[in-house]
């Protein structure tokens, strides 16, 4: 009798897959690494992007804010309210800087308004164009330097202080009056937080 060779018997996983051709172990690592790319890379490219604008932002805040000298442009509603600076509508050559610190804030502003728009303006702050004294030289030294002031051209020039008490802010005001239809108007409202 012959002995008979034992046979493996069946896989209990079941039945063996047949061996993988090359076009499909291709096809599946393909699929493999465009999955890896996006789960890793999109996300990573999103914070790359978000990294750049985020910089960009600052960069930009940055320049604002450590900008010297005047800006020509109008200061916001809510400086314009805070400072109490009510620069009257169609003035023109506005511009304005601000400084911070612990002590004390302050708004620098000019502009070029109508006989009307200055006597509007006065009246919004408290006084008028009958309180204001003819060379008098109502902005600091310290102050005219850091925006670039110079109060020597023709004029007449007028200048007040108005003084009030915290949390109110104090104006220092200096009008040219070289145009008697448009004065020029310089203003330092200083407040202290």
């Amino acid at each position: 009798m012959t002995a008979s060779v034992p046979r493996p018997g069946s896989s209990p996983e079941g039945p063996e897959r047949p061996a993988e051709d090359r076009r499909h172990r291709n096809r599946r690592r393909a699929i493999t690494l465009s999955i890896i790319v996006l789960l890793i890379g999109v996300p990573a490219g999103y914070l790359v992007i978000s990294a750049n604008q985020s910089r960009d932002s600052g960069k930009d805040k940055e320049e604002k804010y450590s900008a010297t000298g005047l800006t020509a442009h109008w200061p916001s509603r809510v400086q314009q309210r805070l400072y109490q600076v009510p620069i009257p509508p169609y003035s023109k050559h506005v511009a304005y800087y601000e400084t911070n610190n612990w002590k004390t804030s302050r708004l620098y502003v000019q502009f070029y308004t109508s006989n009307e728009g200055l006597e509007s303006f006065l009246n919004q702050i408290g006084v008028s164009t009958g309180d204001l004294n003819e060379d008098e030289d109502a902005i600091s030294t310290r102050d005219r330097r850091i925006v670039g002031w110079n109060f020597t051209g023709p004029g007449p020039w007028y200048g007040l202080v108005k003084d009030r008490k915290n949390p109110q802010p104090t104006h220092d005001i200096v009008v040219n009056r070289s145009n008697p239809d448009h004065p020029m108007v310089y203003v330092v409202s200083r407040t202290v937080p």
